[in-house]
C-alpha cells in the first residue's frame, strides 16, 4: 500500500497520466515510498484513483524506463534504490554546517544589486485593472502556432543540430529571419556577422555598456528615461550626463559634445511616447560624426506601430557605423521568452560574441530553434497584425476615458506601442497615487522612477494597456480618476 494517495484532477491542463507520474516520482524522491515494500498493483491502484488501469501501466512503464522503479516477476512493483540511495539521507546523518563563524556578505560585496528597488508587481493579474508596461495579455498569445514550433524544435533531427555545444554561434535560421524578415521593417539591412542573439534587448545593452564604458567615458541619457541604463551605466564606472528630452524627444544640441556613447530610444521615447523627428535623426548622426560618439539605439517597440509609413530606425540612415541597434520580441511574442539581438558593426559583434561566451555561452539552441520557426512560418507577422489592431483600439479606448475623466492629461503616442505618459495636476504625487490606487484595484507606475534627478516632477505616471482587456479600461480609468479626486480634496 502506499503510505500516500495521489490526488488528480481532472480540472488540470496535465494529463492524469502526467499528473500521476509527476506525483509518484516526488514521492520516491522524497523517500515517502519504502523500497522494501511493493507498489499497488496496476488494478488495485486504478480502482483507487477511480482511473483507467491503462494510465496506470503506462505511468509505471515510464517510471521503470526512467529507473525509478523496477519490476520483479510475480512480485509486484518496487522503487528502485540505486534511484533513491544518493538523493535520500537519514535524519541523524544530517550534517551542521553552521560553526558560528558565518561571512559577513555585506564586507565582501563589491556591488550590491537589491539596492536597487524592482519596481514591478510578480502578481499583476490578480488585479481588475492591471495597466502595467511590459506585460502581454495572456488571451493575445498565440498558444497553438507556439506550440507547434516548440514540437517541431525537438524533431530527432532538430535535436541533432542544436544539443552540441555551440560554444558561440547562434541559430542560422533565426538570424536569417531576423536579417530578412524583422530588420527590413525599420529599413535596416544586415549580413549575418553582423547580428547577435542576446537574453533579450537589456542583456545586449549590458553587454555593449561593459564593453564601451569605464571610468574615464561619459554616457549620455535621456531624461527622462530608461532606468536600468542608469543601473548598468553606474556599474562600469562611467560619467553620466542626464540629456533632456522635449515634445520632440532628445535635443540635438552642444550637450551631447563631450559622451563617448549617447543611449536613445528615438521611435518610441522611453518613457514619454513621442517621436523623434526625421530631422533631428539626421542632426544626431552628423553631431556623432562631428563630436566621434556612438549611439546605441533600443527600438523596444519597433513592431507595434500604427503608423501608415512609421519613421525608419536610426541604424537604417547610419552610413558611418556608429550605431548599434537592439531589438527584441519581448513586447510581441513574449516578454517571458527573453530573446532579443543586436545589430552593430562586425567588429563590435565580434567582441560582443566572445564576451557573451564568458557568460551564458550562447541562448539555449531549442528557444532559438522555435523561435525560428516561428518566425519563417509567417506565424509572428499574424501575431503583429493581430497586435496592433487590439492595441490601436486599446489605444483609442484610453485616449477616450481620460479625455472624459482626465482632460488635458496626456496626448496620444503618435507611433502606436503600448503605453501612455500622463501630466497630472502640478500638485499631485504619483508616489502617492500609485499606492491608493493600488488598493483599489488599479496598477499604475509613478514617474520618478523615470528621472535622473531625485528632485523630479512627481506628477507624470504611466499607463500601460497591453496586459488589460479592453473593456476593463474604462471603468479601471474612472476608478483611477476617483482616486485623483479624493487625493484633490
Amino acid at each position: 500500500m502506499l503510505s500516500f494517495l495521489p490526488k488528480l484532477s481532472l480540472d488540470s491542463e496535465f494529463s492524469l497520466q502526467k499528473q500521476l507520474r509527476s506525483q509518484l516520482t516526488a514521492a520516491i524522491i522524497e523517500g515517502h515510498i519504502p523500497c522494501d515494500r511493493p507498489l499497488p498493483s496496476t488494478r488495485k491502484l486504478s480502482l483507487q484513483l477511480g482511473i483507467s488501469r491503462n494510465t496506470v501501466i503506462h505511468t509505471y512503464q515510464q517510471l521503470i524506463d526512467d529507473g525509478y522503479l523496477t519490476a520483479r516477476q510475480r512480485a509486484g512493483y518496487y522503487v528502485n534504490q540505486e534511484i533513491v540511495r544518493d538523493s535520500l539521507r537519514n535524519d541523524a546523518e544530517q550534517i551542521d554546517n553552521s560553526s558560528g563563524q558565518l561571512p559577513v556578505w555585506s564586507n565582501f560585496l563589491k556591488r550590491q544589486p537589491s539596492s536597487d528597488k524592482l519596481y514591478k508587481l510578480h502578481n499583476w493579474q490578480s488585479y481588475p485593472y492591471p495597466f502595467i508596461y511590459g506585460q502581454l495579455d495572456p488571451a493575445l498569445f498565440p498558444t497553438n502556432h507556439w506550440r507547434e514550433c516548440c514540437r517541431d524544435s525537438v524533431t530527432v533531427q532538430s535535436i541533432k543540430e542544436w544539443t552540441g555545444d555551440g560554444y558561440d554561434i547562434d541559430d542560422e535560421l533565426l538570424i536569417e529571419q531576423i536579417r530578412l524578415r524583422l530588420l527590413p521593417r525599420r529599413g535596416v539591412w544586415a549580413e549575418t556577422d553582423e547580428i547577435l542573439i542576446t537574453v533579450g534587448s537589456q542583456h545586449g545593452l549590458y553587454m555593449a555598456t561593459q564593453l564601451l564604458l569605464d571610468g574615464n567615458t561619459t554616457i549620455g541619457i535621456e531624461d527622462p528615461g530608461y532606468p536600468d541604463v542608469v543601473r548598468i551605466a553606474r556599474y562600469s564606472g562611467s560619467h553620466i550626463r542626464p540629456l533632456v528630452v522635449d515634445d520632440e524627444g532628445l535635443i540635438v544640441d552642444d550637450h551631447l559634445r563631450g559622451c563617448d556613447v549617447i543611449f536613445t530610444t528615438p521611435s518610441h521615447q522611453f518613457p514619454t511616447t513621442v517621436t523623434l523627428p526625421l530631422s533631428r535623426r539626421r542632426a544626431l548622426l552628423e553631431r556623432a560624426r562631428q563630436d566621434n560618439f556612438l549611439i546605441i539605439e533600443d527600438d523596444y517597440e519597433a513592431e507595434t506601430s500604427f503608423a501608415v509609413k512609421p519613421t525608419p530606425a536610426l541604424k537604417s540612415l547610419d552610413r558611418d557605423q556608429r550605431v548599434i541597434y537592439l531589438g527584441s520580441l519581448s513586447k510581441t511574442l513574449s516578454p517571458g521568452l527573453r530573446l532579443g539581438y543586436i545589430v552593430a558593426n562586425r567588429e563590435f559583434i565580434a567582441e560582443l560574441r566572445a564576451f557573451r561566451r564568458m557568460m551564458i555561452r550562447h541562448p539555449p539552441m531549442n528557444n532559438q530553434r522555435a523561435i525560428g520557426l516561428f518566425l519563417s512560418r509567417g506565424y509572428h507577422d499574424s501575431l503583429i497584425n493581430n497586435l496592433v489592431n487590439v492595441y490601436k483600439e486599446r489605444w483609442q479606448e484610453v485616449s477616450q476615458a481620460l479625455k472624459t475623466e482626465l482632460p488635458n492629461a496626456a496626448k496620444p503616442p503618435a507611433f502606436g506601442g503600448s503605453a501612455y505618459w500622463v501630466k497630472g495636476e502640478p500638485d499631485l504625487d504619483s508616489r502617492e497615487l500609485k499606492c491608493i490606487a493600488l488598493e483599489q484595484g488599479v496598477i499604475i507606475e509613478s514617474g520618478d522612477i523615470y528621472f535622473y534627478h531625485q528632485d523630479c516632477p512627481l506628477n507624470f505616471f504611466r499607463i500601460g494597456y497591453s496586459s488589460i482587456a479592453t473593456e476593463r479600461i474604462k471603468p479601471g480609468i474612472n476608478r483611477l480618476a476617483k482616486v485623483i479626486e479624493g487625493l484633490a480634496k
